[in-house]
């Protein structure tokens, strides 16, 4: 290990460094080869971690160079080896540091969660740094005021070395990135990731780029609608794709659902696509995603805007092609007051986002919310053969008191249409609070009914032992039921949430 001084006093590397070798005797660093080095310097700096390394990288380089000469021309003869950068901030005297430094590659970041000031200092040297436009290399923008953006919206020319671009915007009157942004080219871009930023030209930008591994576009406005069309063909470009996230602030218009499509013929191939998430109406997610084939996707995250009827074979079609579907041996329903999640996989990536299908439904209350999760997992899911668990846990509002008014307000053929897509579970685990709901409804299953729902269940994990009362009752009719059809249950008190 090298411990050294630069000229700040503080860890560097040092000229007086002494290197221990045979017997105890030492030797000067200075004889080593420039290859040598190099290896040394490399291993010093920061592991290239993306967002967080920035500063390190900087402050590590800058430490290199301030040793002596050679070791300054050594580090600026292997810029790209070295991963050397210009970190420019709210706070980075920007005019000052293009002037002592070399045209290296450029990184702008505002790394405060405070607000910039629509007029200032650190305005002004975000955008000194921006108009260097061949040498910005990643753009990290955060909470700037709109005054910024509308300048950095109207700078025509491109950024040919930019790969990584974050802007983030809370302003509900954020202005609109023309068609113009960037020079409507991005031919190195690799991760595009923009936070309440209309941007409705996006897909121009995107025919561009070739290379791109994340895109996410979140609490996309309405000032930044997207139609499918124009999504799907901008995607159909991106076979390096690996991560898509699209979460859209509030539900389409009903004259969007209107002119509708018929989905394409063609399939759209994204061969490297392994994560998948999603906020907005199950229409908008349909057309997008029917035509896409995407053989290593093993991650899903879907929350549904509320709508009263849910209809959604091309969904269905979509996953019946995923190979988390084929697998999946376990199943998850979890209730809270403002939404509804059924989460599908295996064994060991239930509670993961690796390997599984995790859909939201975001409203209330109850019953609202079963009937809309029935619709969902009855139109969008295709026969699931290997599916033997269903974990159902129903949270209450504030204490238990509450199932009572729930139940009150449901009725027993809404939790059975919620349970009969099911045909292949043979464990069925309750929650205290889901049992004390869904015993009532399973008990109306008798006579040739008896396995109309859950016809292959086998044993029936339940929280605790039963109460005596209604729902000790309704689950003795149902166990009892299901003897005398020749298919009986087991009921297992070990059921843990």
């Amino acid at each position: 290990m090298l411990t050294v001084k630069g000229s700040d006093g503080g860890e560097a590397c040092s000229t007086s460094t002494k290197i221990v070798v045979g017997r105890g005797r030492r030797v000067s660093i200075n004889i080593l080869p420039d290859d040598v080095l190099l290896d040394i310097f490399d291993h010093y700096m920061p592991q290239r971690y993306p967002y967080y390394h920035h500063k390190l990288t900087v402050e590590a380089w800058h430490k290199l160079v301030h040793v002596c000469q050679r070791w300054r021309y050594l580090v600026f003869d292997s810029p790209r080896r070295l991963n050397l950068q210009l970190l420019c901030t709210n706070e980075t005297p920007v005019t000052n540091m293009l002037h002592i430094w070399p045209a290296l590659p450029i990184i702008i970041a505002i790394y405060t969660g405070y607000p910039l000031s629509a007029n200032g200092v650190g305005v002004t040297n975000i955008i000194s740094a921006l108009q260097q436009h061949n040498r910005v290399w990643s753009i990290d923008l955060r909470n700037v005021p709109n005054s910024l953006f509308k300048e950095f919206a109207t700078m025509q020319g491109p950024f040919p070395a930019l790969t990584n671009l974050d802007l983030l915007s809370y302003d509900e009157n954020v202005p609109v990135l023309p068609d113009s942004f960037l020079g409507g080219s991005a031919p190195r871009l690799q991760v595009l990731r923009l936070l309440g930023i209309p941007f409705p030209g996006l897909p121009k930008l995107l025919l561009s780029t070739h290379d791109l591994v994340t895109l996410r576009l979140d609490r996309i406005p309405p000032s930044g609608y997207i139609s499918p069309d124009a999504m799907v063909t901008c995607l159909s470009t991106l076979t390096s794709l690996e991560k898509l996230e699209l979460r859209f602030r509030t539900p389409r218009s009903q004259a969007d659902r209107a002119s509708r499509r018929p989905p394409p013929l063609t399939l759209v191939a994204l061969p490297a696509l392994t994560s998948l998430q999603f906020t907005g109406d199950s229409e908008y997610l349909e057309d997008i995603m029917f035509p896409i084939e995407a053989p290593l996707l093993s991650s899903i995250d879907v929350k549904f805007f509320y709508q009263l009827i849910f209809d959604t074979p091309r969904l269905r079609h979509f996953i019946s092609r995923t190979a988390i579907s084929m697998a999946a041996n376990k199943a998850y329903i979890w209730r809270e007051p403002d939404f509804v999640q059924f989460q599908l996989g295996s064994l060991n990536s239930i509670y993961t986002k690796e390997g599984s299908v995790r859909l939201w439904i975001s409203c209330q209350p109850l019953d609202s919310q079963i009937s809309s999760l029935a619709q969902v997992c009855s139109a969008s899911f295709p026969p699931l053969p290997t599916l033997e668990s269903l974990n159902i846990h129903m949270k209450p509002n504030h204490n238990l008191e509450l199932v009572v008014d729930w139940q009150d307000n449901m009725e027993d053929t809404q939790w059975l249409d919620l349970l009969r897509p099911f045909t292949s579970v043979k464990n069925l685990a309750l929650s205290r609070s889901s049992v004390a709901l869904i015993a009532p409804a399973l008990q109306e299953l008798s006579g040739e009914r008896v396995t109309e729902v859950l016809p292959s269940l086998e044993n029936l994990h339940l929280q605790e032992s039963l109460p005596s009362g209604p729902v000790k009752e309704a689950i003795g009719k149902f166990t009892a039921a299901r003897q005398l059809s020749g298919c009986p249950i087991t009921v297992l008190h070990d059921y843990q949430v």
